[in-house]
């Protein structure tokens, strides 16, 4: 059975939002196990036994959110040339543009050697004052749509060897 790790961090509960609806997507494919961690608790260990990722992070400062960088910072040199090839995507709850936050997280896959499965998925809030941005966030109905369309899309392409 093919493992599909989702790692998330999420401080207005937008990001938690998205990636609760990749894994409720992925749970539709009965071939995959999907695991849902939080930043802070995911270890190299996780890594190294997934198959497939998705990273959701919170847009912070223009750059991803500092638990998330954590969980790389944690994990890269633990699973470095052990996980080449494997399929990930990202996703972005944004303020702004959120292209600093992925763009950060592309290079670093690029030093894993991963495969980009998916093109990155911003959702951008607008919240440009520190009320709206601190305020809690409520993804879209479209968006979290979205979400589980791509959970159970890579779960399937998992589960079929795809990737």
């Amino acid at each position: 059975m093919k493992t599909l790790l989702i790692i998330y961090h999420s401080i207005t509960g937008g990001s938690k939002a998205m990636a609760q609806a990749v894994a409720e997507g992925a749970g539709t494919e009965p071939k995959t196990r999907t695991v849902l961690l939080h930043a802070s608790e995911t270890t190299a260990e996780h890594v190294l036994n997934a198959h497939g990722y998705v990273f959701v992070t919170p847009e912070t400062l223009g750059s991803m959110a500092g638990l998330m960088k954590d969980f790389f910072d944690r994990t890269y040199y633990a699973a470095l040339d052990q996980i080449n090839g494997r399929p990930y995507t990202v996703l972005v709850c944004a303020g702004s543009d959120g292209q600093g936050a992925v763009k950060q997280i592309q290079r670093i896959a690029t030093g894993w050697r991963l495969t980009e499965m998916a093109p990155p998925h911003i959702v951008c809030t607008h919240a440009q004052t520190p009320e709206k941005i601190l305020a809690p966030k409520t993804i879209a109905p479209a968006d979290l749509q979205h979400c589980r369309d791509l959970g159970a899309a890579f779960a399937s392409g998992l589960a079929l060897g795809l990737f």
